[in-house]
Formats: structure tokens, sequence, C-alpha cells
């Protein structure tokens, strides 16, 4: 039975909690509660022991630790992948702790949850990133309820309540995709704006295969074979720079069925790059990256309008000396030897040593982006501006350097505003569903796993595969045509050779 402790001016109410253990009543705010009678103390020591033998007792003590304290126990006590770990990292120090960091676990009401989740909004912050962040505040405050240390969960949301219309206020806006006329046109753009063939490659390997960006930058020559690419591995950014060798998400190792045209295209280029190890994992890529690794001084290095311009000719002209193509005259092709003779010129290289890997930004921001949309992304004190290009050849090749604009003869209409290189993986799901290819077919190449019984028992089959290779070949053979009908040939050059009547 509980009794009262005379404290004087007041009394207080003792319960037995277990053996040799007591507590002390407390009020709302979790402090001894001072009752002005022994009567009242007794009574309320009394409800608190049927509490404890009822398994309903709650250490008040519990939910007194702070948010930030208990958040970073709970982030030390997670054995997660890097990546994951490295999300919750950044959610936690970006958006809840500057919130909830000081709060006591007890403090944090529902409304409190509403009123930051308003604040972001607010802000500007797209809705899927508050989802993102409110699942990871609801996530640790449900273990903090797991260990009682508090009684509910205050970021749990009831269904249907503080919604003003429903599902579609959560929706996410219209994913950009594009077709496969759309993918090989993007891959030409990116491989002007980058120098070199191996954009194009990769773009192309993204939009007709489906891979992620991680995997696509963590693929081995060793995985590349007759008739499919292994998805073992995947390279993930880390916030340091580093870039962590890890299992594909959600262990979706698998091997994608590739059209013939596809490894073909996969083969030359390893023949042509010659992949060497990189220092950071002592492991051969397929891709590497496109700008000078951190550190080392970049010149400007001449470029094939520099070449132009010494050997009194077009870029356009110049390109296709670079191209081997028969059309221009000996003299001129001399010409331009000499000039790349003189000016030390390299098709495709950058000067100084390349960094190992593609940063996901650095490609995104600057070769894709540019690519899709034809215009370049804003960064101080610059404004976002189209690409300019000199119009010979077609499509352009983008001017570079000071008074590019004023040198410039076009640029670039937009392809697909607003894709982004994840967007590639769902324009391949578009494309499968076109060909006809079977569910169970489409979940295999994605890393999808359809959990139902009616998964279970279907299988991919020789014929599936063949049925998705014949329908990628018809819509690759179909944008070659396209791209061929708007000129018959490219300054790049595994693309111009796919445009001649015999590549």
């Amino acid at each position: 039975m509980g009794y009262a402790e005379n404290r004087g001016e007041y009394w207080r109410g003792r319960y037995k909690i277990c053996s040799g253990k007591y507590g002390t009543v407390t009020d709302a705010n979790g402090n001894p509660a001072r009752f002005a009678t022994k009567r009242d103390a007794v009574k309320a020591a009394n409800d608190a022991e049927a509490a404890v033998r009822a398994g309903k007792w709650r250490d008040p003590n519990l939910g007194r630790m702070t948010f930030g304290d208990f958040a970073s126990r709970w982030y030390a006590a997670q054995d997660l992948a890097a990546s994951t770990m490295q999300n919750y990292r950044r959610r936690l120090e970006e958006h809840l702790l500057p919130a909830f960091g000081e709060s006591s676990l007890d403090a944090i009401l529902p409304g409190d949850v509403l009123a930051w989740e308003r604040s972001e909004r607010a802000a500007g912050y797209a809705e899927s990133s508050l989802r993102s962040w409110r699942a990871l505040l609801h996530l640790i405050l449900a273990d903090a309820v797991e260990e009682e240390r508090i009684p509910s969960n205050p970021a749990a949301r009831r269904r249907g309540r503080g919604k003003r219309t429903g599902r579609a206020q959560h929706r996410a806006p219209e994913k950009v995709i594009t077709d496969a006329l759309g993918v090989l046109l993007i891959a030409e753009r990116a491989a002007l704006l980058s120098g070199r063939d191996d954009e194009f490659v990769a773009v192309v390997l993204m939009g007709f295969t489906g891979m992620r960006w991680g995997e696509v930058v963590g693929l081995e020559p060793q995985f590349v074979r007759p008739g499919g690419v292994r998805v073992e591995w995947q390279l993930y950014e880390l916030d340091s720079g580093e870039f962590h060798r890890c299992p594909p998400k959600d262990e979706s190792r698998r091997t994608i069925a590739v059209p013939a045209w596809l490894v073909t295209l996969l083969k030359d280029h390893l023949s042509r790059t010659q992949p060497k190890p990189c220092p950071c994992h002592q492991l051969s890529y397929v891709f590497s990256g496109h700008r000078a690794a951190n550190g080392v001084a970049q010149q400007p290095g001449p470029r094939l309008a520099d070449v132009a311009r010494r050997a009194g000719v077009s870029v356009g002209t110049a390109s296709a000396v670079l191209n081997g193509r028969d059309s221009v005259a000996e003299a001129t092709r001399a010409s331009v030897q000499a000039a790349i003779a003189d000016l030390g010129y390299v098709r495709g290289m950058v000067p100084g040593n390349l960094a190992p890997h593609w940063r996901r930004t650095g490609f995104a921001t600057w070769l894709f982006q540019p690519a899709a949309t034809g215009r370049y992304p804003r960064k101080a004190p610059q404004a976002a501006r189209p690409v300019p290009i000199l119009a010979d050849p077609w499509p352009g090749v983008p001017v570079r350097g000071r008074n590019a604009a004023d040198k410039s003869e076009a640029c670039w209409s937009p392809i697909a505003a607003g894709l982004t290189p994840h967007g590639l993986r769902h324009s391949y799901k578009t494309m499968m569903i076109e060909v006809g290819a079977p569910a169970t077919l489409m979940d295999e190449q994605m890393g999808h796993e359809d959990g139902s019984i009616g998964a279970r028992y279907s299988h991919v089959t020789p014929g599936m595969v063949r049925l998705l290779d014949d329908g990628l070949t018809r819509l690759w053979e179909a944008a070659l045509e396209e791209r061929r009908a708007m000129s018959p040939g490219s300054p790049v050059a595994v693309l111009d050779r796919l445009l001649r009547p015999d590549g």
C-alpha cells in the first residue's frame, strides 16, 4: 500500500515499485507532487501502486531525456548501410535536431510535430523530403515508445486527420520520361558537353537497362557479358567524397538481359578506354570521371574550335577530319592535322589526371541536365542560361570559355525538360511495357521484388528475354533512323559510326 510522507508544509505520496525501490508521485511537469492533506497523498500513492501492479506504470524520469540525447544514442546503435546512415545523419542534423533537439521526449506533442511540418513546407521543401524527415522522426519516437520513455508516438499520423484534400495532397509531381529517340539525343548532347564518347555510352546504357546511377558508376568490366550485364555492386558517394562499394539497393543483385547491339557498344567502349584500377578500390570500372581530380591544376587546353581557327576551317570540317570522313579534301585534311599537331590537341581528354569516378552532381547538373533541357543551371553569379553552341555540325558543338554566348550561333532546344538520370529508369520501364514484356521479366530487369502468390509461380523464360531484346532493338533502330533523318553524321565519333549505312 502507498503511504504519505510529511514534508512539513505539505505531504508527498510514496509507493512501492519493486522490492527495495519506492517512487514519488509526480505532477504533470514531472516534479514531486505537493498535497495539502495526508489523505490526498495516500490516495495518489495507492493509485500509482495499483498502476505498478497492473503493469501500466512508467518511470516519469524516462521521458525527461532530451530528443537530442536520445537521437544520438539511437543513431549510434544503428548498423545499416553507409548510404542509409549518411541520410539519417543529414536529416537529423539539418531538420530534426534544430527543431526538437532541446525538447524532452515527453514534451513533444502532436501539435508541435504538425507546426514543424508546416514551417518546413512554408520554407519550400518538397513533399517527398518532408515525408522522409517525418518518417525518421516517427521511427525514432517509436523506439522511445518501445523503451517506455513516452506513452505514445506524437509523430504518428491518425488516418484521415490533418488533411485538407485527401491522398492527392502528397502526390509527387508527374515523373518526366522520354522515349528511345530522346535517350539517344540526350546521350549525344552529354557526349558533346563532356568532349568524349563515354557519356554517350553511359546514358544509352541507363536508358536501355534501367540501371540505377550507383550501379552504372560501380559497373566493373567483368560483369559485361554476352547477352547481359550483371549487377553485383554499386558505388555510393558519401558526403565526405568517398565512394563506398556496397551491394545494390535492396540487395537487388541481378543479371539484366541486354540486346546484342548494346553489349557491342559496351565492349567497343572498353576496348577504346582500357580501364585502369582506381586508387580508391584498386578495381577497374567501365566508366570514369570526366573532370580533373580534386587538387589537380586544370589548364584550359586547346579545343576543337581552336584547331578549326588555326586551320582556317569550320568546326564541322575539323570534326569531319577527326571522324575520318571521305568528303574532306586532302589539302584541308592536311591543314587540320597540322593544326592538331601544332596545338597538341587530344580529342576527348581533359588536361590533368581525371577523377576515377563521376560525381553525381557533376554528371547530373553539368552534363545530363543541360543535355536534356538545353540550359545550364544557375551558378552564382551566373543565372540559368541556354547552352551556347556553334551550329555546324548538327546538333551543334558547345562553345566554352569567355564570351561563349557572343561567339555562339545558336542554342539547344529542350528534349525532355525536367528529366533526371533516375527518370531514365522510369523511361526504361515504360519502354518494356510498350514492347509487351511480361511483368515477371520487368521486375527481374528492374531489380524489384513482387511478393504476391502469383509472382511466386511466374518465372522468366528465354522466350520472354528474346521478346524484350527484339522489342528494344526495334526501338533503337527506329531511333537511329529518325536521328539519321535529322543529320547523317554526328560530332560524337561512336554515334557517327552507328549512323553510317554500314554501321
